[in-house]
């Protein structure tokens, strides 16, 4: 029998459902909401009216005629919303720790009565269970905000699968909560710095010196909103480390491109290219998040801000000098891990069509060349003895964004000892008053760790300048084949930059010499697992990073190379809820005077995730790559399902019960959301997006059942293809994880050996 079609107007309705609640709720959406009120069964004719005598829009229902209240079968149920008085009954019911959220760690009765649509309320519906009343939590709140009093709530927006609801508040809040332009528009919003702990709490902007019609637009920009007290200033010329030491006791915003546009006006005007921001305490342009935050962008249709992220970049390359680890004064001395190439390419993929493509492309291959060889290829950061580079910034002192207390336990000691007080100490050290060799080899070191964007992890500890990184020279192996291809490919193999003529050749021979040195330096045949090596020392690192997978991303590993570290190095490294940072062992043990550090074991991070998902599906490792995609997509969507949609910046990728809670020595950014989370956090935010690419029917399925791995796997076990993909590189010991776990199922039969090790 031939399905019938879905009609147009059902279509409709479903997918106003679903819209972004500035949509839903916006009190200028009034038409749309009227829309949503043609399927109710109570009347022929309009049952419910939308009035709003005030800025504050009310639901008044006027029957008609009386007709049952029961719900129509083939119809979802429809609840009308009081929304203030629902909330507090809401809080005080089932908010039992009031911290404005609703989790399984709440001891509510987990239930709630609704009042239905169709019955004028008189008809009571129960809403049942931690996500249900969690996703109702944070419909009033958002409701609240567009200053709703009444709303009609469709039971689908209650009870949708967590995935789709997770990628559709990704796709359509997410990425919009974190975009920043620099300009009249938000200048509120981004000179905002939580960070600064400077006793000059002015907000500033520093403008490079060439940018007059820049620095002109933010003064006429800022006297028109003088409450905000923001300072423009003009850059010098030249970016010393004096400078940059001298102005942090008055730290402010860097400026990124702008662009001409035409206002309804018809004038002509100026508005800041956008981008993306991590969230949280992060609120400007960071390095290499906006790298992984570009391909969840790209998956989700948002293009425009991927380029206008590199836009930025190579404003900052042109005037900073390099992509700086965000456009905050107190960050113009360092960098950060350098995606450039890979971002222009994935860009050009999706505009190849538009005119000005070809031209984007050369633009960033002009500031990828100009980075590359002014930043990372040259002194301090490059190696002469082995040709590789490290993480190796310039700066004086002491960082000066970090929380105020982080280093109190390693300057009370030389403040003692030179009789001041920690001000003065710091004041006096910073300005090489004071002469402590110790401290200068910490802060040398404790600059790279944070130019890793690796800050903190006992991998890079007290050594990291001296480090040439397994992840830094397989992005700079990337860098060298993307640039050949780009040449050969788009600029008929040669490209003038800096007085010299640049072919494909001369950038294949680099990258040759560089695998050579990555080989002979940091490859380790019998553990099948590059490693850092330490320039210093003259010796290869002991530290088992998820790091060491950049080099499947980059394409650096013979295949060869690649068998062996899935069979060795990836048993080592995967864990419950995806690839942990570093190993236990690595790590060492954990006490008071030596804290967790937030990229060691057990936590997971986005960017290792991503790029080992990549690296493994280029070698052709389909099932590993998902296997690690699923765990990861299962630890974002069991927090999102038990702790009220809360999606953070890491996970603890061994916990069974609550993975967002991580304790390390900066905490969980994302965490503390009041209601809704209204942002995520950047790079999660794209590796939910970009993971789901790699999922099929199976697994989405599994996922929105919030499935733990090791069950989803053992439901497969019983088909030979699965079973021989599944393989016995599933390490993660069952019997562990039951201690943990008590739902664990336990499979015994011919599987033994697969079923204790699919994964927990």
């Amino acid at each position: 029998m031939e399905a019938r079609p879905v009609s147009r107007e059902k279509r409709d309705s479903y997918a106003n459902v679903f819209a972004p609640a500035r949509e839903l709720y916006a009190d200028s959406n009034k038409e749309q909401r009227e829309r949503t009120l043609r399927h109710r069964t109570l009347s022929t004719t309009n049952a419910l009216i939308f009035e709003s005598s005030d800025r504050q829009s009310t639901l008044q229902p006027k029957v008609r005629r009386r007709l049952s209240g029961d719900d129509s079968a083939d119809q979802p149920r429809k609840f009308l919303v009081n929304v203030e008085q629902t909330l507090k009954a809401l809080l005080e019911s089932e908010d039992t720790d009031d911290n404005m959220q609703i989790t399984i760690e709440d001891m509510g009765p987990k239930v709630l009565n609704l009042g239905t649509a169709n019955s004028m309320g008189l008809k009571r519906f129960e809403v049942r269970g931690t996500y249900m009343l969690s996703n109702l939590l944070q419909e009033l709140t958002l409701a609240k905000d567009f200053g709703r009093r009444y709303i009609l709530l469709d039971e689908r927006r209650l009870n949708e699968n967590p995935v789709d609801r997770l990628a559709r508040l990704i796709r359509g809040t997410f990425w919009d909560g974190l975009t920043r332009r620099i300009d009249a528009s938000m200048l509120d919003v981004i000179c905002r710095d939580p960070k600064n702990r400077s006793k000059d709490q002015a907000p500033r902007i520093y403008v490079p010196p060439t940018e007059t019609h820049i620095y002109d637009y933010y003064v006429k920009a800022c006297a028109k909103r003088p409450e905000l007290g923001i300072r423009v200033e003009y850059l010098p010329e030249k970016i010393t480390d004096e400078f940059v030491r001298d102005i942090n006791h008055k730290p402010g915003l860097l400026a990124l491109a702008m662009e001409e546009y035409t206002t309804e006006a018809g004038e002509t005007d100026l508005r800041g290219v956008p981008f993306v921001v991590p969230g949280g305490r992060f609120n400007e342009l960071y390095g290499w998040d906006s790298y992984f935050e570009s391909l969840g962008l790209i998956v989700d249709g948002r293009v425009d801000l991927a380029k206008g992220m590199v836009t930025n970049f190579i404003f900052e390359i042109k005037h900073y000098g390099k992509i700086l680890n965000a456009n905050r004064s107190y960050y113009l001395c360092r960098s950060q891990p350098p995606f450039l190439t890979d971002m222009l390419l994935q860009i050009y993929q999706k505009t190849q069509h538009e005119d000005d493509a070809v031209s984007f492309l050369l633009a960033g291959l002009e500031a990828a060349i100009k980075e590359y060889e002014t930043v990372w290829t040259c002194a301090p950061r490059l190696d002469p003895v082995t040709g590789l580079s490290r993480y190796r910034p310039g700066g004086l002192g002491i960082p000066p964004e970090t929380e105020a207390s982080h280093f109190t336990h390693l300057l009370e000691p030389f403040a003692k000892k030179h009789g001041m007080s920690m001000d003065d100490f710091v004041e006096a050290y910073n300005h090489q008053e004071v002469s402590e060799p110790e401290l200068d080899s910490y802060f040398l070191h404790d600059r790279a760790v944070r130019e890793s964007g690796h800050d903190t992890s006992y991998r890079l500890e007290h050594v990291c300048a001296d480090l040439a990184t397994t992840d830094l020279n397989a992005l700079l192996y990337k860098y060298e084949r993307d640039i050949a291809h780009i040449i050969k490919t788009h600029a008929k193999d040669s490209y003038k930059y800096n007085g010299q003529t640049h072919t494909s050749s001369t950038w294949e021979r680099k990258a040759k010499l560089r695998k050579q040195a990555i080989d002979m330096y940091m490859w380790d045949e019998s553990m099948g697992l590059y490693y850092d090596y330490d320039c210093a020392k003259r010796q290869r690192s002991d530290y088992e990073s998820a790091t060491a997978f950049w080099m499947l991303w980059a394409g650096a590993a013979s295949p060869k190379q690649a068998a062996q570290m899935v069979d060795k190095a990836l048993p080592m490294l995967e864990e419950l809820g995806g690839l942990v940072a570093g190993t236990k062992r690595s790590r060492g043990t954990i006490s008071l005077s030596r804290p967790n550090r937030q990229w060691d074991y057990p936590f997971g991070w986005a960017p290792h995730q991503i790029l080992a998902w990549g690296g493994l599906q280029r070698y052709g490792y389909e099932e590993e790559a998902k296997r690690l995609v699923y765990r990861w997509l299962y630890t974002m969507t069991k927090s999102f399902v038990d702790f009220n949609g809360v999606v953070v910046e890491k996970y603890d990728v061994t916990s069974t019960t609550a993975p967002h809670k991580v304790v390390a020595e900066y905490g969980n950014q994302g965490g503390d959301i009041k209601g809704v989370a209204r942002e995520g956090f950047g790079w999660v935010n794209a590796s939910f997006s970009v993971g789901l690419t790699y999922c099929d029917t199976h697994m989405r399925r599994g996922l929105g059942t919030v499935t733990p791995p090791h069950l989803f796997y053992q439901g497969l076990i019983n088909d030979p293809t699965t079973l021989n993909a599944l393989g016995p590189q599933l390490q993660v010991d069952l019997e562990a994880l039951t201690v943990q776990d008590p739902r664990t199922v336990v499979v015994t039969a011919d599987a033994d050996t697969v079923a204790a090790k699919t994964g927990a």
